[in-house]
């Protein structure tokens, strides 16, 4: 869920409707994910992470092929400079899914909904510090509201709130290292799990030697749920990448809300996970801030 794709400033009314259906269908599946998560809970998170890095694979390299891409992918795989950024990306990125994987299925979804809220102002923050982007008189309050939310997060907990942290975190310097490199999005996702892939390797033989593995061995349906894994993972992120190219970034900051509010609604009303009255302010607190930051954009514009 990335706040920092380039998206063209006028583009056509077709390609806009387009846009918007890529960028809808992506944040819809990101928002509906935690009942697939919920499903895999009881098998180790590496496992998991593991099976969604190989099976993305395959339906990553057919959507390369199939727009044509491979020259780009060709160069990228014999550049050092593209080796080592997609080497760094993945590695963001398997820290974002283990934490994720790992909050859904240990009841921590609220916090998962909540890192994805404040991933905006993270972004906002990494790009001022690693792009010299200026914040504005908006942003800085944004920012300043969304930092009184974690301390208040922080006073009831006790400790940071790493989970919603380490989410926003990660995938905001993801993000950021993604916006840098000089291929197409698909070509990088396909970079990006194919330089992952061996560890996947590695991750699923030590589970199958530990016997501790649940693919074809605890029964159908961890195999089923496990073989799918590619497509929950490869399909929202291309057509999230597809949808970004074709819409303003003002339009993406907005869609960007629909799945940590469906995350939010899921966790609270269908998981039924605590949701005290700290953390009720603290939430405020974050949409407050994301309404300044909102604005801020479109006041921009």
């Amino acid at each position: 869920m990335s706040t920092l794709a380039a998206a063209p400033v006028d583009a056509p009314a077709d390609e806009s409707r387009k846009g918007f259906a890529f960028a809808f269908s992506a944040y819809l599946l990101w928002g509906f994910l935690p009942f697939y998560l919920k499903a895999v809970g009881h098998i180790p998170i590496f496992e998991v992470v593991a099976h969604r890095i190989l099976w993305s694979l395959p339906i990553a390299g057919l959507v390369v092929i199939l727009t044509g891409r491979t020259k780009e992918l060709r160069e990228a795989l014999i550049s050092p400079r593209m080796i080592g950024m997609g080497m760094l990306m993945a590695g963001f990125l398997t820290v974002n899914w283990s934490i994720y994987v790992w909050a859904i299925g240990s009841g921590h979804a609220v916090e998962g909904a909540l890192g994805y809220y404040i991933n905006p102002l993270i972004s906002v923050l990494l790009a001022a510090a690693v792009l010299g982007e200026k914040l504005n008189g908006l942003q800085m309050v944004a920012v300043g509201i969304a930092a009184a939310a974690v301390a208040l997060l922080t006073w009831e907990t006790g400790g940071l709130p790493w989970v919603s942290l380490g989410l926003a975190g990660s995938w905001g310097v993801y993000a950021l290292l993604k916006k840098a490199l000089p291929i197409g999005a698909n070509q990088g996702f396909f970079l990006e799990v194919l330089l992952l892939s061996p560890l996947a390797l590695i991750c699923l033989f030590w589970v199958g030697q530990s016997g501790t593995a649940h693919f074809g061995v605890t029964g159908w349906q961890d195999t089923v749920l496990l073989m799918a894994s590619g497509l929950v993972t490869a399909i929202p992120l291309i057509l999230y990448a597809n949808g970004a190219k074709r819409l303003r970034l003002s339009t993406i900051a907005i869609m960007q809300y629909i799945a940590p509010t469906l995350v939010f609604l899921i966790a609270v009303f269908v998981f039924r996970e605590p949701f005290s009255t700290v953390r009720g302010i603290a939430f405020i607190l974050i949409w407050l801030s994301l309404v300044v930051y909102t604005w801020s954009i479109f006041r921009k514009r």
